[in-house]
């Protein structure tokens, strides 16, 4: 159920749609040692607590997409407060896995609208979740999912391949002949 929330939109639920009107937090986080990392959207209003499945790329994309956007608009006005509790909340029970993500912004209520959708079945709709952010939220969020897609495994600096922390490295540059080094060495 939805939180009784200041503001107009508020909560709005049905079974292919849940909306939050300035939620209180909004955060990209991992589970999973590097390599083998579950990325999350996560999002809450008062009780309610919304955790998405996404993958690295949809956190790098949003990053540069939300970066873009806050710079067409003029940015964050100097005054005001960034978020700094960007950690994922328990518990981590996630609606779905998002198949699509989109930003938009409403000028009225100088709001972001983070929009996540579920891969589209046949025959079904595919459920979707509208997340109003303040500025500030969206510039951290920004900030923060760049650095958690950058905290991923360590790169060859040869060919730029990521490097399994339990296996010798094959660069693609020395012709896949010889070995460069292995991360516990």
């Amino acid at each position: 159920m939805c939180p009784d929330r200041r503001g107009k939109r508020g909560c709005e639920v049905s079974p292919e749609f849940l909306g939050l009107s300035r939620v209180d937090f909004v955060t990209v986080g991992t589970v999973g040692p590097p390599g083998r990392r579950t990325f999350y959207l996560q999002a809450g209003q008062g009780d309610l607590l919304v955790s998405l499945i996404i993958e690295k790329e949809h956190a790098a994309a949003l990053s540069l997409g939300v970066q873009q956007l806050l710079e067409q608009l003029g940015g964050v006005p100097e005054e005001t407060p960034i978020p700094t509790e960007l950690e994922l909340r328990q518990p981590l029970r996630p609606l779905f896995r998002v198949g699509s993500l989109g930003l938009g912004y409403d000028p009225q209520e100088d709001a972001l609208v983070l929009i996540a959708r579920a891969p589209v079945e046949e025959g079904r709709e595919a459920p979707e979740v509208h997340l109003w952010c303040s500025r500030a939220q969206m510039y951290a969020l920004a900030e923060h999912a760049a650095e958690v897609v950058a905290a991923g495994r360590p790169r060859c600096p040869l060919c730029d391949e990521p490097l399994e922390p339990d296996e010798r490295h094959v660069c693609v540059r020395g012709n896949g002949r010889r070995w460069l080094f292995r991360l516990d060495e």
